[in-house]
């Protein structure tokens, strides 16, 4: 008597994995809820501060309670990272979007770049490595964040300048335009640096087109 099977199946095989189920209400609640966290953490840390931001300010902002708040990041410390994090991420997803059509004029490339440190989230950083400087506590966690997002950023701008790391001197060229970048965002904090960094901007494309051919 031959083998039985299920519909679908072959012998010697049990039924293929079930779908996996679509995530009901009070997921879709909980991620929601996390994402309004982690917005209005940046916000705080941009506008008030290490010292100005706490959990309970946060929540508050978000629309939640303050036990849900520590039901998603239990300690200050969680929040911050993670919403600086996040925030990270949807930047850079946002920056590979701008140009997915392809080869883009280099000179609007440097100018996106550079705009990720004139924003909000560049001052929430700021905040952050600052608070670090002076908690131990903070100081390792934060440190590591920072490495993370370096090397993302630094493989984003390597993608979309079309540049080639092999040749001597393009990683270190790459890296200085961040690092300028970086430092134009500081500018920015205290005042409108904005005809001062376009100028700049347009100085740093033409160096790296003659760098980077």
């Amino acid at each position: 008597m031959g083998t039985v099977t299920s519909p679908g199946t072959s012998p010697g095989t049990g039924p293929g994995p079930s779908p996996a189920p679509a995530p009901g209400p009070k997921q879709a609640r909980s991620r929601v809820t996390r994402r309004h966290l982690l917005d209005a953490a940046v916000s705080c840390l941009a506008e008030h501060g290490w010292a100005g931001s706490t959990v309970a300010v946060v929540a508050e902002r978000a629309g939640v309670s303050r036990g849900a708040a520590q039901h998603h990041f239990p300690t200050r410390e969680d929040l911050f990272t993670a919403a600086v994090e996040y925030v990270a991420e949807e930047r850079s997803t946002a920056l590979r979007e701008l140009f997915q059509a392809g080869p883009a004029d280099r000179a609007a490339v440097v100018e996106a770049l550079v705009d990720m440190y004139t924003g909000t989230l560049f001052r929430a950083a700021l905040q952050l490595w600052v608070a670090a400087s002076n908690e131990e506590q903070l100081r390792p966690r934060v440190s590591e964040l920072e490495a993370r997002v370096g090397r993302e950023t630094h493989r984003i701008a390597v993608e979309l300048l079309g540049a080639d790391e092999s040749v001597p001197g393009v990683r270190e060229t790459v890296q200085g335009l961040l690092d300028m970048g970086r430092g134009l965002g500081l500018a920015n904090v205290l005042t409108d640096d904005t005809a001062r960094r376009a100028r700049v901007v347009a100085q740093w494309a033409r160096i790296l087109d003659a760098a980077l051919g």
